[in-house]
């Protein structure tokens, strides 16, 4: 469903508890231009997701998607979104956690969490990030994600959405940073992908986030500018300048990943250790 752009690749060869892979890397052409100008910011909203272990996450500022959408969520996913703290928990160490499970339950083979601060929180412009550890596995599918706040009137992909990190959960070392828009959803979509050459997403915690101005989206990993988009790289309208709401959750299967297979161990749990947000002063 997307698909990502490197030029000038540089190939390697990396072995996991996953099997062997051959792996496109970003080349030191494509290592845009680090030297970024002082940014002063301001955070405006948080969660550190501090509690008592097994509690759901502050209701202030998450709400869910429940079930599984229409034609799974559009994407034929197989899992049913639920609030049970069996799926979205606190861990009491500051994480939460999202936790994919194969079950029988309303019809579906898995279950999962999606919570989103839609109607509670959104923000137009400003830097955006998550402290996150994946989950991993053919057919597993963690984000980190923005809708518009429009798009209950004006649908998708018209209102715009912003993928901070995706990952293909059978390679648990390249993550991916995309815009949809009209002219430019599903596979036409404005993406790039970002690897790690000597680990996996799976094995510790990296920070995945966006810096978006006007007429501006960089995103990063652990720091590092991978991608930038502008209205000029894109195949239809820019329409990055109205309020979008975070989303984070676990797919299991879909167009993006394919399906589970036997390999796929479960339960999946992803750790969200924070997410914050700031605007420019």
């Amino acid at each position: 469903m997307k698909f990502f752009e490197i030029k000038n690749i540089q190939k390697v060869i990396l072995t996991s508890s996953l099997g062997l892979f051959l792996l496109p890397l970003i080349s030191c052409e494509e290592e845009a231009v680090q030297n970024l100008p002082t940014r002063n910011w301001e955070l405006v909203w948080s969660d550190e997701f501090e509690g008592n272990a097994g509690t759901l996450p502050d209701a202030s500022k998450w709400t869910y998607d429940i079930g599984t959408g229409t034609n799974g969520w559009g994407n034929q996913e197989l899992e049913y979104y639920t609030k049970r703290t069996d799926n979205v928990k606190l861990d009491g160490t500051g994480n939460l956690v999202i936790t994919a499970k194969k079950e029988n339950y309303s019809g579906s083979a898995f279950t999962s969490a999606r919570i989103k601060t839609q109607g509670l929180f959104s923000q137009t412009y400003g830097k955006i990030e998550a402290r996150i550890k994946t989950p991993y596995g053919p057919g597993i599918w963690p984000a980190f994600w923005m809708l518009g706040d429009d798009i209950g009137t004006v649908g998708w992909p018209q209102s715009g959405e912003i993928d901070i990190m995706e990952l293909k959960g059978n390679i648990p070392n390249v993550v991916y940073g995309t815009l949809h828009g009209p002219g430019y959803s599903g596979g036409a979509a404005k993406t790039k992908s970002y690897g790690l050459q000597n680990s996996r997403f799976d094995q510790d915690f990296h920070v995945f986030g966006i810096e978006w101005k006007e007429n501006q989206i960089d995103f990063f990993v652990d720091g590092f500018l991978y991608q930038r988009v502008t209205p000029k790289d894109v195949t239809g309208e820019w329409v990055y300048n109205n309020p979008f709401f975070l989303i984070l959750n676990v797919a299991v299967g879909g167009n993006f990943v394919g399906f589970p297979t036997d390999g796929t161990s479960f339960p999946q749990n992803m750790y969200i250790d924070y997410v914050r947000v700031y605007k420019a002063k």
